[in-house]
């Protein structure tokens, strides 16, 4: 049996902007961290990114960024200041949940609209539906795990891959991970620069585990 450590996947949530403050779903629009964001992001890595800490750049295999400028400033403010930047690829897979005709709204104004909606049932109008959600999450645990398995299985790449994205998809992420339904997610809470771990039990690559949430974010 391989004694290499277990894989990790970090699950980062980019910081604080004015949408994610006041509630709005904050889905394809490109709005910037706030003041309180971008410090949130550049202490936390002095705390989590570097040699010796816990994200340590030896370790990452990669790093998946949503395009967006919040998640894109979060991820630059995090390892800019490292003598080299770790491998990483900016893609739309691990975009926010695409919020349709409810981008930007509150909870209170969908529910003008639409007073039973529920997204992790009903998706959203215009934009993806549970089970679009779900596929494209589902995809990229997938790759993910093919990371994971060639380092425990064969020593290729290294342990640890990152993804820099957004509070649903997230939240997605985390209850597919652990082999549940999109819907538990509704029962995580994904604070804006939080940091979410994600494992095995068992040593075993088929134990997928949820280790840790919201590491370093600001208590709400």
């Amino acid at each position: 049996m391989s004694e290499r450590p277990m894989p990790r996947l970090f699950l980062i949530r980019h910081g604080q902007t004015e949408w994610s403050l006041n509630g709005r779903h904050t889905g394809r629009t490109d709005i910037p961290l706030t003041a309180e964001g971008e410090r949130q992001a550049a202490e936390e890595a002095q705390v989590l990114v570097g040699e010796g800490k816990i994200i340590d750049p030896k370790n990452i295999c990669l790093i998946f960024v949503s395009p967006r400028l919040r998640a894109h400033r979060t991820f630059h403010l995090l390892f800019d200041h490292l003598p080299a930047i770790p491998n990483h690829v900016t893609t739309e897979e691990v975009r926010e949940w695409d919020y349709g005709e409810y981008e930007g709204l509150r909870p209170a104004e969908i529910k003008q609209r639409n007073p039973g909606w529920v997204i992790w049932k009903d998706g959203c109008p215009g934009g993806e539906s549970t089970e679009e959600m779900c596929r494209r999450v589902d995809n990229v645990i997938a790759k993910v795990r093919e990371h994971h398995r060639a380092w425990k299985e064969e020593g290729k790449g290294g342990r640890d891959v990152v993804i820099v994205a957004h509070g649903h998809f997230n939240r997605v992420l985390i209850s597919r991970w652990i082999n549940f339904p999109l819907s538990l997610g509704t029962h995580f809470n994904v604070e804006p620069a939080g940091v979410a771990i994600l494992g095995y039990n068992h040593n075993n690559l088929a134990e997928p585990a949820l280790n840790a949430l919201n590491l370093y974010a600001q208590p709400q």
